[in-house]
């Protein structure tokens, strides 16, 4: 029989396996707040998805190259470039959990941070992208949030376990909420550069 000193000190481990694993842990985003703190917002159509070695050589990086078809906020230019950790170079590959993941061809709205001179990544992880499906007649657009996966997302005040808040909607509406959230942030600026 185990000695009550060997058994309490089994007990933290015993329970840590109790506990969920999640592989990330995010605050959870909400729209207004997402389109008020990124440096830009493109819709566009992902034209190049490369991974490769980072310059120390010491992980693997995702290169996503966006053809912007409109610039919802910020200055982009005609392309953008979205740099992400993990991807596969060869038969080595690196995966980080809560990644918004993208493929050659597909259209969507991205929320994004600077990330170095020609850079961006994308803001609030996979909470920063929404992937647009449209009808069989071009008709429709939906904008469709990307799944959080195995992630864990906790309430940004309470800091307690929470789901997302994104919900598929009409890409018109998703823009007309950017467009909204932008309007609402404008008037905070000018008030706090006044002396």
């Amino acid at each position: 029989m185990k000695s009550p000193i060997a058994l309490r000190a089994l007990l933290p481990a015993v329970l840590l396996f109790c506990l969920p694993v999640s592989a990330t842990t995010m605050l959870r985003a909400e729209l207004p707040e997402l389109a008020q703190s990124a440096d830009a917002i493109v819709h566009g159509t992902v034209r190049r998805v490369e991974s490769r070695w980072s310059g120390d050589g010491r992980r693997i990086v995702t290169d996503v190259e966006i053809q912007v078809t409109e610039a919802l906020k910020g200055q982009t230019g005609g392309t953008v470039l979205v740099t992400q950790p993990g991807g596969r170079v060869g038969d080595i590959g690196q995966t980080v959990s809560g990644l918004a993941s993208f493929t050659p061809g597909e259209e969507v709205v991205v929320f994004l941070e600077r990330h170095g001179p020609q850079a961006f990544r994308v803001s609030g992880m996979a909470q920063g992208k929404y992937k647009v499906q449209r009808s069989e007649g071009g008709k429709s657009a939906m904008a469709v949030p990307e799944p959080t996966g195995d992630s864990l997302l906790l309430d940004p005040d309470t800091r307690q376990p929470t789901q997302s808040s994104q919900r598929s909607m009409p890409l018109t509406d998703l823009k007309a909420s950017i467009r909204t959230a932008l309007q609402q942030q404008a008037p905070v600026r000018a008030q706090e550069k006044r002396p």
